[in-house]
């Protein structure tokens, strides 16, 4: 595998974005080797949703885009960040059990902890920000295929 990978969507700030922007990453990292069955498979795929869907929602349709970018580094570390150009910070807040919202942040960081990684918001150049994970990239062991069974 090549040293540095990095590969990147831009997408309407629109709910619709939202499965393309998981698709894209999970098709992504399949060509760069993580099998779609991998447990750490439905981990992207439940963080890719919930940095793209704040990116949507959290915006105020003052970001008419978002774009999602992906980065392995010498098979190392994944890093997956949703950049927006609306200078708002996401802010903690108290995840109440009646609340349907407002908990994704939280989602996010426990889930990037699980695995060893960690949380990043910074802003853009631009005037935006970007919410970024990092993770370490780890493929699982691939099965040794049987050896063929010596003629009789």
């Amino acid at each position: 595998m090549a040293d540095h990978l990095e590969a990147s969507l831009t997408l309407p700030s629109d709910p619709a974005s939202v499965s393309t922007a998981r698709a894209f990453a999970l098709d992504t990292l399949g060509e760069w080797g993580l099998p779609a069955d991998a447990d750490v498979s439905d981990t992207i795929r439940l963080i890719v949703s919930e940095l793209a869907t704040n990116a949507v929602q959290h915006t105020f349709g003052l970001s008419p885009t978002f774009t999602v970018d992906l980065v392995l580094d010498r098979d190392e570390r994944l890093r997956i960040g949703v950049t927006d150009s609306h200078p708002r910070f996401p802010k903690r807040l108290p995840a109440a059990v009646q609340q349907d919202n407002g908990r994704g942040m939280v989602i996010i960081r426990c889930l990037t902890a699980e695995h060893g990684g960690r949380l990043r918001v910074r802003p853009t150049r631009e005037g935006g920000k970007t919410v970024s994970i990092e993770l370490p990239w780890a493929l699982p062991a691939q099965p040794v295929p049987p050896s063929p069974a010596p003629a009789a």
